[in-house]
């Protein structure tokens, strides 16, 4: 089944709940331009969250989503709330929202769990879940230890459900490529950081235009929170109080504040920089509309060339 019509968008591209980054004005921003944009619930209230649903609704009469981290001290109140503000889409991480599901399938919302594993994939179709969101370790942010490669395809075996590709996306040949692996559709993130409408401090946006390939790092492994964020001061010395044995408490206190600190003030030394090793592939600044018709234009062209070339 393609991305398409389960969500009823015109382009089978997610856009990637990023805490903070997703506001009403960047989520109906991607879904005026044909992709499934997303409110994030990372870093904001419930309160907040309510009202940033209905000024998305004032500015999209397109299809649009909510992601719950699921880590979030108001999961609960979060996840009442967009049964309330009649939400149709929700995605989940960093957590097991199966306790919700039921009472989300209720209200006839579609759900589509972000999963690490066969394992937990198995688990959320049978809780309900209507497609997965299979993210590799090559995203940015929260991730977890399969490459998008070798999870998508064992996950499209276990499951009977659509699959939705995520980490390592940014161009129309990994498009294509998660296509062929048997995804339905995609979700990106770190191909969406330099947009004109994404709200993130120009400094961000410059760091991801300057990357490189070995531009990122894994934050958290050995205390079992991994993060991946582009290398920096604050990247360095987290790893080093990490390897020395600092405490989760210590470490957590260390990286307070850091991802609005790059987000919003722009603080390339000391911020979170969360991007995903994609990075290197994500050169300049665009509307958020030609990066999606670019992803779809380009896949077609890959598709096209593949077929010209390919022989058995």
């Amino acid at each position: 089944m393609d991305l398409r019509d389960i969500l009823g968008i015109e382009y089978p591209i997610i856009q990637g709940g990023m805490a903070n980054i997703g506001t009403a004005e960047f989520a109906s921003a991607v879904s005026n331009a044909g992709g499934l944009g997303q409110i994030s619930s990372g870093g904001f209230s419930c309160d907040a969250l309510r009202e940033t649903v209905r000024k998305t609704k004032e500015l999209t009469d397109k299809p649009f989503g909510f992601n719950i981290m699921l880590m979030h001290p108001q999961a609960d109140e979060i996840a009442q709330m967009v049964i309330e503000e009649g939400v149709k889409i929700i995605t989940t991480g960093a957590g097991n929202p199966g306790k919700y599901i039921p009472a989300w399938k209720e209200a006839g919302i579609t759900v589509l769990p972000v999963i690490p594993s066969v394992g937990i994939a198995r688990r959320m179709e049978k809780a309900g879940a209507d497609a997965l969101i299979v993210e590799g370790t090559e995203a940015g942010g929260h991730i977890g230890e399969l490459t998008t490669m070798a999870l998508t395809p064992q996950v499209i075996d276990a499951v009977s459900i659509p699959v939705v590709a995520a980490g390592g996306i940014a161009t129309g040949r990994q498009l294509l490529a998660a296509f062929a692996l048997g995804a339905c559709g995609v979700q990106i993130g770190t191909a969406l950081l330099t947009a004109d409408e994404c709200p993130i401090h120009e400094n961000y946006k410059n760091a991801i235009i300057e990357a490189k390939d070995t531009d990122t790092t894994v934050t958290g492994r050995i205390g079992g929170v991994p993060v991946r964020i582009l290398k920096n001061k604050m990247a360095r010395e987290y790893l080093k109080r990490e390897k020395e044995g600092a405490g989760r408490e210590e470490l957590e206190e260390f990286t307070l504040g850091s991802l609005r600190k790059a987000v919003y003030d722009g603080d390339t030394s000391n911020g979170s920089l969360m991007a995903g090793q994609v990075a290197g592939l994500v050169s300049e600044r665009k509307p958020v509309a030609e990066i999606l018709k670019a992803l779809m234009t380009d896949c077609e062209t890959a598709f096209k060339n593949l077929n010209a070339n390919l022989k058995f």
